[in-house]
């Protein structure tokens, strides 16, 4: 069975940082293109950052650049996102989803063929 993780949310300041995981289980992420999205409110879906499968395409969305950063860790089959100076606008639960394909993580209204339960981040002084 497949799984996908995440952890590492919470309520920080503006300013603050956070570094989330998603942590794979019954699929090997190194095989995989990873996307991170997150949902608000009254927003739609937004495709936050993908990294692709051979690690040589790592996209961020344009209000996220700079201040976000995905990595992996191949032995530990998880990928990162650490954010830092954090706003309210990045208030949100926060996806992570696998697809064998690129585009299946690059559009906001993608529909990777996996995707974790989320984790909170709250954005709040």
């Amino acid at each position: 069975q497949v799984q996908l993780v995440e952890s590492g949310g919470g309520l920080v300041p503006p300013g603050g940082s956070l570094t989330l995981s998603c942590v794979a289980s019954g699929l090997s992420l190194v095989d995989y293109n990873v996307g991170w999205f997150r949902r608000t409110p009254g927003k739609e879906r937004e495709r936050v950052c993908l990294i692709s499968e051979t690690n040589d395409h790592i996209v961020y969305s344009d209000n996220v650049q700079g201040r976000f950063t995905l990595s992996r860790d191949n032995a530990k089959n998880t990928v990162y996102l650490t954010m830092s100076r954090l706003k309210p606008d990045d208030t949100g639960t926060y996806y992570c989803a696998a697809d064998r394909s690129f585009a299946g993580v690059y559009y906001d209204n993608s529909r990777p063929d996996y995707w974790g339960l989320g984790t909170q981040v709250t954005v709040s002084s």
